[in-house]
């Protein structure tokens, strides 16, 4: 009967240990945007700007990606203004919906869910609308 406490309150104390640790590593919103400045930037670098319009030759395609990390901080803020938290204290779910409502239906819009644990990002949902 003895064993069955220890066994008991080691569990616990694992459980408790694992609780603290989650609630520790648990990404901030800062460090959430940075995630997604970083995704967003490299998917239109490798999409976007490839599929540029050829109208003025390659100048619109080669100079793409240098406008995305020359303009890092708009970037950022695009993604601030449209993003939600939920902090559970032990993991946060981020939702963002990126689209620009001036140009309407002229560019897709994209809806992103995210888990953020462990002072990492997993990104579990991605639609284009």
């Amino acid at each position: 009967m003895k064993g069955v406490k220890v066994v008991g309150y080691l569990f616990g104390v694992v459980i408790a240990a694992l609780g603290v640790t989650l609630a520790l590593t648990n990404p901030n919103r800062d460090a959430y945007e940075e995630f997604a400045t970083a995704q967003l930037t490299q998917y239109l670098k490798d999409n976007a700007c490839t599929q540029a319009p050829d109208v003025f030759g390659d100048v619109l395609q080669e100079q793409c990606g240098e406008l995305l990390d020359n303009n890092q901080r708009e970037v950022r803020e695009f993604i601030s203004r449209n993003t939600e938290r939920q902090n559970f204290g032990v993991l946060s779910i981020y939702t963002t919906d990126l689209a620009i409502a001036e140009l309407g239906p002229l560019l897709p819009s994209y809806h992103f869910e995210t888990v953020g644990i462990f002072q990492q990002f997993y990104i579990y949902q991605a639609t284009k609308r």
